[in-house]
């Protein structure tokens, strides 16, 4: 069966109407909100044309498990531990490329003929999204599927029991069935194991802001306070007025846009807050999201329009648009800044 956390998932019947948007905040969690959002509507969009709900044969293993008496072993592995592992097995713009692709398939119908109906029900839906995406992107292969298969192989001959009934996806059956063929001890801890966060990236990440500021002090030296104040107010503008345009874009609050463009020539420079995390908080908190739009939210993430009227699906939306607003910003910033020092 599942990791625990999906497991959880369809037993207790979870909705967003519980979700607690300021400790997605605090925590910073938007951008997984995001792209967690996006699957399920993907997911819904093929399950409906399927006439079988995302993770109902999971379900309906685990209720008849319960009425016969039957434990129940959960073999799959944690779904935040493969998304961390494949995200770190992806190049920057890899990344940006695969994000790129979810957002596009939030607004995307598929169009399934009856051939492609009688493929996708040998096969779960989020095992065929997986396939999708190792398709596109090579590199997240052998994490999504290669990695899994091998898992859950492993998982299941360490299952107590003289008798085991395994209850997965038809993909993943000809890779598990490979596995456990040969007999081969799986070491789980190292496939449990999330990579750590680059030390290159963490330099690059505060050696931009270094950069700028030594560079403005540098123009100050050189060319006097008066220079320095001018790349200082372009500096304000060129990261405050994309990102406030971002907003509006979204149709946040006027105080969202508001905080948007005062905050993000300051955010710009920290790796620790983003420009999109203080524009999505005043938002939630000028037009926190009502419960029946927690309610129909997986709903509203398929249809292009309703991410507009949505309160929460706004909220990423102003996320989205101003970060999108400060990074670009932020690098022409930086550009005009060191043409500057070099004239």
């Amino acid at each position: 069966l599942r990791d625990q956390a999906r497991y959880e998932q369809l037993r207790q019947e979870k909705r967003f109407e519980a979700l607690d948007l300021k400790e997605v905040l605090r925590r910073q969690q938007l951008a997984p909100l995001l792209l967690n959002l996006v699957l399920i509507s993907y997911q819904q969009q093929l399950g409906g044309q399927l006439g079988v709900a995302p993770g109902a044969e999971f379900h309906e293993a685990a209720s008849t498990a319960d009425s016969l008496g039957i434990p129940i072993v959960l073999c799959d592995r944690d779904i935040k531990t493969t998304l961390r592992r494949a995200w770190g097995a992806l190049s920057a713009w890899k990344r940006v490329e695969l994000f790129g692709s979810v957002i596009v398939s939030a607004f995307n119908r598929p169009k399934l003929s009856e051939e492609d109906l009688a493929k996708l029900r040998e096969q779960d839906v989020a095992t065929r999204l997986i396939r999708e995406l190792g398709e596109a992107l090579p590199g997240l292969t052998r994490v999504l599927i290669d990695e899994r298969d091998a898992y859950l192989a492993e998982k299941i001959r360490r299952a107590e029991g003289q008798r085991v009934v395994a209850v997965v996806g038809a993909g993943h059956v000809d890779g598990m069935r490979r596995a456990l063929l040969a007999d081969q001890a799986v070491d789980l801890s190292e496939l449990e194991t999330t990579p750590p966060t680059s030390k290159a990236w963490h330099w690059f990440a505060w050696s931009l802001p270094v950069a700028i500021v030594t560079a403005l002090v540098a123009i100050g030296l050189r060319k006097g306070a008066a220079v320095a104040g001018d790349n200082v107010l372009f500096w304000i503008l060129v990261t405050g007025v994309p990102s406030m345009l971002g907003t509006l874009l979204a149709g946040a609050h006027p105080f969202t846009a508001l905080s948007a463009l005062l905050s993000a020539p300051i955010t710009t420079l920290s790796p620790v807050l983003g420009v999109g995390y203080v524009a999505a908080a005043v938002q939630a908190y000028v037009r926190p999201p009502r419960v029946y739009e927690l309610q129909s939210v997986t709903q509203d993430a398929s249809v292009a329009r309703r991410w507009w009227s949505n309160r929460l699906l706004r909220i990423l939306l102003i996320f989205v648009f101003s970060s999108i607003g400060g990074s670009l910003g932020m690098f022409t910033g930086s550009a005009g800044i060191v043409r500057s020092l070099l004239r």
